[in-house]
């Protein structure tokens, strides 16, 4: 009798072991993902609309976020572009991201170098603009869309001379005030280059997580490793 109930405890411990075997795999899979990834959106804001703290606490977020996801990069910079007073050149989110290749939580390479992110070369989609999960970020069509990707920035990645705040007070402002954003689906109301734009589609209403929501965004940003 000792002998059939070890016998099937031993069988109810190699069950157990067999069903938790394909989660444990997955979860090693994704981990050995996140560890490549060099591109996300970020999954969350930091919860004050476009305050993000500055450039500071904005790539403190990415990295946070990052390390939580498994990521061994220890020097992710936000995509963001800050404007100085007086006309003066401002911080360029083009220049704070290293040199590339990047790739996404799943290994898929978004664009090569600098010079292909800012062209046709890019390959920044719904599908490939995944947050540092490897999940899809919801965009227009999804019952809640968060498209407006916050990045202060023109077309070519460069602090933008339109005038007015483009940047939310250099990411500081959670009331008044406007951002550029950026459509990661690629998408919008009308099939024109600034709805398709992934970085400069349009100005925020406002800079509030209410106004961000408004328009379709939720205080997300992009974050890439600079190497």
């Amino acid at each position: 009798m000792k002998l059939s109930r070890i016998s099937g405890l031993s069988a109810i411990v190699v069950a157990l072991a067999a069903g938790m075997a394909p989660a444990a795999q997955a979860q090693q899979s994704k981990a050995a993902q996140s560890k490549g990834m060099t591109f996300f959106v970020t999954s969350v804001g930091k919860g004050n609309g476009a305050d993000l703290g500055g450039l500071e606490g904005a790539d403190a977020h990415c990295n946070a976020l990052a390390k939580a996801a498994g990521s061994k990069q220890a020097n992710w910079h936000a995509y963001l572009s800050t404007t100085k007073p007086g006309g003066d050149a401002g911080d360029s989110a083009r220049d704070r991201i290293g040199k590339g290749p990047w790739r996404n939580a799943k290994g898929v390479v978004v664009a090569k170098s600098v010079a292909d992110l800012h062209s046709a070369k890019n390959n920044i989609t719904k599908q490939t603009a995944l947050n540092e999960k490897g999940e899809t970020v919801s965009g227009r069509g999804d019952p809640v869309n968060v498209h407006d990707i916050l990045t202060g920035s023109d077309p070519q990645g460069n602090f933008s001379t339109a005038g007015g705040d483009t940047t939310c007070g250099n990411w500081t402002k959670s009331g008044d005030g406007s951002a550029i954003v950026g459509h990661h689906d690629r998408a919008g109301l009308k099939d024109t280059w600034h709805m398709k734009s992934w970085n400069s589609s349009h100005g925020s209403r406002g800079c509030s997580q209410d106004q961000l929501k408004a328009s379709g965004g939720a205080g997300l940003f992009y974050c890439f490793a600079a190497n």
